[in-house]
């Protein structure tokens, strides 16, 4: 007699580390609908609430052992909106409309090349060393871009006025998504146990240090990484070339 047990069990998705997805999904589209408003703070400020939930979703979900496949796809998709879609329509419809065919040029090279960073990435999650990223990572671009609006909006600049920085850093943050440039993931970092004293008296001075300037402090560290790819490539490069030089002296 069939008691039931044969029955397909019922596939379900891991809610919690979804939800933070969702947020920053929500977060992304707010951003699009602030900068079609002229709302071009709010717009900028959306971008990096996204950038933290994009961070939270992944790491809850190693915490509470929730990684799947679905999750993984999805956490894609909201990325695509939020880090490549919505920072090129508002740095657009801030600084870029101005410049015609070139700027809304600038501004799907920019998406595409997101969109290009994500799925080389998932096509690579399973044989690339997790402490690096292979190019710029697209919160990151999308924070620089977001940030530069950021940043002139609240010193008093106007789109106009920074047509060709918003210009070179869209493409430039572009390129650098789909280049070879390695970047700290920093994806080693234990969450788990327990650290000394002195590290979260640090964690509550970067606070303290952000709260003084958000848009500048923000947008300068997010610049800092960004040139740290470069350097960091540049150095690996150069004890690679070492090491193989001293092997062929030997």
């Amino acid at each position: 007699m069939n008691n039931g047990s044969d029955r397909p069990r019922r596939r379900g998705i891991y809610l919690l580390p979804n939800l933070f997805t969702t947020a920053a999904l929500f977060a992304g589209f707010f951003g699009i609908i602030a900068a079609m408003k002229g709302q071009f703070e709010a717009a900028s400020i959306a971008i990096f609430v996204a950038m933290i939930l994009d961070g939270l979703d992944g790491r809850v979900a190693r915490l509470t052992n929730t990684q799947s496949d679905f999750g993984m796809q999805y956490d894609s998709l909201s990325d695509m909106l939020s880090f490549g879609l919505a920072p090129a329509l508002i740095i657009y419809q801030w600084s870029l409309t101005g410049l015609g065919k070139m700027g809304w040029l600038a501004a799907f090279l920019f998406t595409a090349c997101a969109a290009l960073r994500l799925a080389r990435f998932n096509a690579q999650v399973e044989v690339i060393d997790k402490r690096f990223f292979q190019g710029l990572p697209s919160p990151a671009a999308a924070g620089l871009v977001a940030g530069l609006v950021w940043v002139g909006f609240d010193n008093g600049f106007t789109g106009e006025a920074l047509r060709i920085p918003a210009f070179v850093l869209t493409v430039l943050t572009g390129i650098l998504m789909v280049s070879n440039v390695r970047y700290h993931s920093f994806k080693d970092l234990d969450l788990k146990h327990k650290v000394p004293f002195m590290a979260g008296l640090a964690i509550v001075m970067v606070f303290v240090f952000i709260a003084v300037d958000p848009p500048q402090v923000l947008f300068f560290l997010l610049l800092l990484y960004a040139l740290s790819g470069p350097v960091l490539t540049l150095f690996h490069r150069q004890r690679l070339k070492a090491s193989s030089d001293g092997t062929e002296e030997d």
